[in-house]
């Protein structure tokens, strides 16, 4: 059985649900929606058999991971790498209050993230520069079974754009990925293959309803 890595977005947080940015200058908590979708994913995968659980060192992802790996009584491992996008000034703020704000800057990162970031912030290759260390980590370390990463909306979209070739900069208008969904990315002698996009099957369906999803 190949490598397979599961690559969780966090449950929802009061940023996610009142559609701000929010990247790794801002720390917030899961909502009680947010709680209950990380309960949710961890009844329907505890028995999946989770070589490590590993995610970024933010509360909000370490807290969606707490359910699921008491459930399959594994530690938690942090990697900074798997971190969201550094949003620097935009952080917190609206998309309408950044346009009209740091209008320029919005309007080349719009058109391209992977070259242009946020102001102060960070540009997609270097996310997925980060974030891919991370799983040539995994893949060396675990040849084979399924492995768990927690992360974020950006990062893993990025991600995702690299391991299936897809250029980074358009993340942002290629691949959905909702609060507590999986994607699914299976690696064989072939390469990386997607399995699952952005899957709330697991989910209630009061909770895939929610806003910021």
């Amino acid at each position: 059985m190949p490598l397979t890595l599961y690559l969780l977005r966090h449950g929802q947080t009061p940023f996610s649900r009142d559609d701000l940015f929010c990247g790794s200058g801002l720390d917030p908590e899961l909502t009680a929606d947010g709680v209950a979708m990380a309960e949710a994913f961890a009844r329907s995968y505890a028995r999946m058999g989770f070589q490590a659980i590993v995610t970024s060192p933010l509360v909000r992802t370490l807290a969606t991971a707490r359910p699921v790996s008491t459930a399959c009584g594994l530690t938690v491992e942090t990697r900074a790498g798997l971190r969201e996008i550094a949003y620097g000034a935009w952080e917190g703020k609206t998309k309408t209050e950044v346009e009209r704000t740091f209008h320029d800057d919005y309007v080349r990162w719009s058109a391209d993230p992977a070259w242009n970031a946020p102001t102060g912030g960070e540009r997609a290759v270097e996310i997925a520069r980060r974030a891919s260390e991370v799983v040539e980590e995994l893949k060396n370390r675990w040849a084979d079974g399924p492995v768990l990463v927690v992360s974020h909306k950006a990062t893993i979209r990025i991600l995702v754009c690299h391991l299936l070739g897809v250029d980074v900069g358009r993340f942002r208008d290629r691949f959905a990925c909702d609060v507590g969904s999986v994607t699914v990315v299976d690696f064989s002698r072939q390469g990386p293959k997607l399995l699952a996009l952005g899957d709330t099957s697991h989910l209630p369906e009061e909770l895939r309803r929610l806003p910021g999803t």
